[in-house]
């Protein structure tokens, strides 16, 4: 297969700083290095790698411009991540009175769990035992 795997998702957002919170205090993923792009954003890491690019409505790419954003800000269904420590996350998650859902797949040995960003874009994060 040509493809390796995914790369990072790009979230178009109108509050930049409550979309960096999210991601940060609550994801726990880390804010690092950004080129000089030449308009406001941030890049989140996991373990090292830039996953979430995160940009302001005057950051957008010409051809990713459109007059509004879709319902609830959202400009996709879902991310999905690996994680690593549920119980990390859910006391991080109840910490902030965040709503989650929680799912499990005994037969595959799954924990999901489910979580909307300050935009409305779900967020997935798969634990296996």
């Amino acid at each position: 297969m040509g493809l390796g795997g995914l790369d990072h998702v790009t979230v178009l957002s109108d509050d930049l700083e409550a979309t960096r919170a999210f991601y940060c205090n609550i994801l726990g993923l880390t804010e690092g290095g950004r080129p000089d792009l030449g308009f406001p954003g941030y890049w989140l890491y996991c373990e090292g790698h830039a996953v979430v690019h995160l940009v302001g409505r005057e950051g957008q790419l010409v051809e990713n411009r459109r007059g509004e954003y879709s319902a609830g800000g959202a400009a996709l269904d879902h991310v999905a991540f690996h994680g690593r420590d549920a119980s990390e996350v859910i006391s991080r998650l109840q910490a902030h009175n965040i709503a989650y859902r929680e799912n499990r797949i005994a037969e595959i040995g799954l924990q999901q769990l489910f979580v909307r960003d300050p935009n409305g874009i779900m967020i997935e994060m798969n634990f296996r035992s």
